[in-house]
């Protein structure tokens, strides 16, 4: 029977992590762009389609992957990022992201913001923002390939894990617990036991309640280095990069012979700090 399950999955998962890689890549694009317009109110640090390079918006016939996304509350969300439901193609539960949308933060926040990437992709592909995709968002479950969680698991951990009293406990376990309400209580999740939903856990202490509930599902991770293979592995579960936070070079065209300096990333919370070693060419 497990034999069984791991052979239908295998396809599926194998799909997802290349549309995955493709939304990765369109992201890395997106913030590249992000500086060149002006933005016109705080919620447009991040302007979609502003980019030369973004050509053409998003064509149902090309993408590779049909997706069911849950209309969770904002709380769980953008209002992470200060963001307040309003008028708009979101229907109040989601930005209208062909205007812009909801800056997230810098710094390390940065290596973990592939949850920020992929629900606005999904947003795009719906609302007809001037973008490419690699995925489609559906509104029948059926006709979906995967059902994706959107909780910014990272980014409540980041910003939300302390407590703060009189609380008993942080606001991100609040958030795991309600999560974990909302999806045994959706037919959803029920029908497949969440085999076929993707929640993202990028920070390795993100969904640190949730995790052991919802180890059926695909996770999207950084590594499996705070999981146990029973939680998450190979089998199942897909390995995202760090975004990128160090500035790339400027107009490099050395080639390996020309280099006398090593680079290389401190491992650690800081890993990706760049530090450089000093090194006599061989010749």
């Amino acid at each position: 029977m497990a034999a069984s399950a791991a052979a239908i999955r295998s396809p599926l998962l194998w799909l997802f992590a290349l549309a995955a890689a493709l939304f990765f890549a369109s992201g890395y694009l997106l913030l590249d762009s992000a500086a060149a317009p002006p933005a016109r109110h705080p919620h447009e640090g991040l302007r979609l389609g502003g980019s030369r390079r973004l050509v053409g918006k998003c064509d149902p016939a090309e993408t590779l992957l049909r997706v069911f996304m849950y209309d969770l509350p904002p709380e769980f969300h953008f209002g992470l990022l200060d963001w307040t439901p309003g008028a708009g193609a979101g229907g109040g539960v989601w930005p209208d992201v062909r205007d812009g949308a909801p800056e997230y933060p810098s710094g390390l926040n940065l290596q973990h913001s592939i949850e920020y990437w992929l629900t606005l992709d999904l947003l795009a592909s719906e609302q007809g923002a001037p973008t490419p995709c690699a995925a489609e968002r559906v509104r029948d479950a059926a006709a979906a390939d995967v059902v994706f969680v959107p909780f910014f698991a990272s980014l409540s951990f980041n910003h939300h894990s302390r407590v703060v009293p009189p609380a008993r406990g942080s606001e991100d376990r609040v958030l795991q617990r309600r999560l974990l309400q909302y999806l045994a209580a959706r037919p959803e999740w029920r029908r497949t036991g969440g085999r076929d939903h993707v929640v993202l856990a990028h920070h390795p202490n993100g969904m640190l309640d949730a995790r052991y509930r919802l180890w059926p599902c695909v996770f999207v991770l950084c590594d499996f280095g705070r999981y146990p293979p029973s939680v998450a592995n190979l089998d199942k579960d897909v390995i995202a990069p760090y975004r990128h936070v160090v500035g790339n070079f400027a107009n490099d065209t050395a080639g390996y012979d020309d280099r006398q300096t090593l680079l290389y990333f401190q491992g650690a919370i800081y890993r990706k700090d760049a530090s450089t070693l000093l090194l006599t060419h061989p010749n």
